[in-house]
């Protein structure tokens, strides 16, 4: 799923910044791209759990789970947090482990973060109902102008655009736009384009236009308008497209350039204590926030893993534990958008523990490693505990 856009929305920019590609159409060819949209969005789409309703809420969970994530792996996710969290209410009265954990290998987590934040305040501010002011919505956390558009045209019917990676596309090819839009001029006219192009407002839930013709646009950016190998013969605006003339729609929007995704290499100590786990708390913020880990640290310049793991001891457990006979397990990859790292692991077994002093943690609690977790984890997490069942019974452990 192509990432979702938090640039400027259109009310932000004046008017005469961009001159519009529809300014050089009729009005009729406009309406003629609208209605295709529409006709061809009604007639079948893509059977997604988020759009059986179209309240507030749902719509907002389902936008949050698709930023930066597939739709294909936020299916299960969406499905499992509405049965668990239901209402907004039941969002914000529940434990932040409790979502963190439905959130658990989605990633992103600041994502579920805010999602409680907002659940709580639309609790305390709005008496549970989502608001529909713009302004309002605005100011939840975590919802920025793509999510504030699709909230308000798909559950509220206000004429609100949208601008994600799959509409920019759209967008660029329609109208041959060569400009990046994460420029200053390309979030300026991406953004006009998708708010000219929406129709007039409408209070009837069973003729959503400016909703559907949201939705249209991404739809079509996710199952024709494709990156590579778009599948023009099916596409409903053909006639319309720009790019498709000029017989090279690959090459819209332009590539960004690609930047060298730095690699961290990490120490992690696996402590076993009676056949449990030590897991520790990350602090709200940052990486991983709020998710709980087996000690780590990352590792300094050249430092080896093994110097790496008695500063870790020293450092983020706040104790002389020794580590002579950690045992050093297979090293592991996690890939992230922004950075890769490289894990080694530890693993160390103990009949006691001396009395911790966290530094960099908030809390720490043991846990049976062969039992589901109603905790926050990571995936990497996730797969290193996955792995211990065996790794525990090793004969020099």
């Amino acid at each position: 799923m192509a990432s979702r856009g938090q640039s400027k929305p259109p009310q932000f920019l004046a008017a005469h910044d961009a001159p519009s590609p529809f300014s050089q159409q009729s009005s009729l060819a406009t309406s003629a791209i609208r209605q295709a949209l529409l006709v061809w969005f009604r007639s079948g789409h893509r059977d997604l759990p988020w759009r059986k309703e179209r309240d507030p809420y749902s719509v907002w969970v389902s936008e949050i789970m698709l930023q930066q994530t597939r739709t294909e792996t936020v299916k299960g996710y969406f499905s499992r947090f509405m049965a668990r969290f239901p209402t907004v209410r039941a969002l914000a009265e529940a434990p932040l482990d409790d979502v963190l954990s439905l959130w658990s290998g989605l990633g992103y987590y600041s994502r579920a973060r805010n999602l409680h934040k907002a659940a709580q305040q639309i609790r305390d501010l709005h008496d549970g109902q989502f608001p529909s002011d713009p302004l309002a919505i605005a100011a939840l956390p975590g919802i920025g102008p793509y999510t504030s558009g699709a909230i308000r045209s798909i559950a509220l019917g206000q004429a609100a655009p949208i601008l994600d990676g799959n509409v920019i596309r759209v967008l660029s090819r329609l109208f041959l736009l060569d400009m990046r839009p994460d420029s200053a001029e390309g979030k300026r006219r991406y953004w006009s384009l998708a708010e000219e192009l929406l129709p007039a407002a409408t209070l009837s839930a069973t003729i959503n236009d400016p909703g559907d013709l949201n939705q249209a646009l991404m739809e079509l950016g996710a199952t024709v308008c494709l990156p590579r190998r778009p599948i023009c013969l099916t596409c409903p605006v053909v006639r319309h497209c720009s790019a498709q003339k000029s017989g090279n729609p690959e090459d819209f929007p332009p590539a960004k350039q690609q930047r060298a995704v730095p690699m961290v290499r990490m120490v992690t100590l696996v402590v076993c204590l009676a056949g449990k786990v030590l897991l520790l708390r990350r602090p709200e913020l940052g990486l991983w926030g709020g998710l709980w880990e087996p000690p780590t640290l990352a590792l300094d310049g050249e430092e080896s893993a093994h110097a790496g793991l008695v500063r870790l001891v020293q450092t983020c457990l706040g104790t002389s534990l020794s580590v002579e006979n950690a045992i050093a397990l297979e090293p592991f990859a996690h890939i992230l958008t922004h950075r890769h790292l490289r894990f080694a692991p530890f693993l160390l077994k103990v009949e006691s523990l001396p009395r911790l002093r966290l530094d960099g943690y908030s809390l720490q609690q043991w846990i049976d490693p062969t039992q589901p977790q109603a905790l926050g984890l990571a995936a990497w997490v996730t797969a290193l505990l996955g792995r211990l069942p065996e790794l525990s019974s090793h004969p020099d452990a």
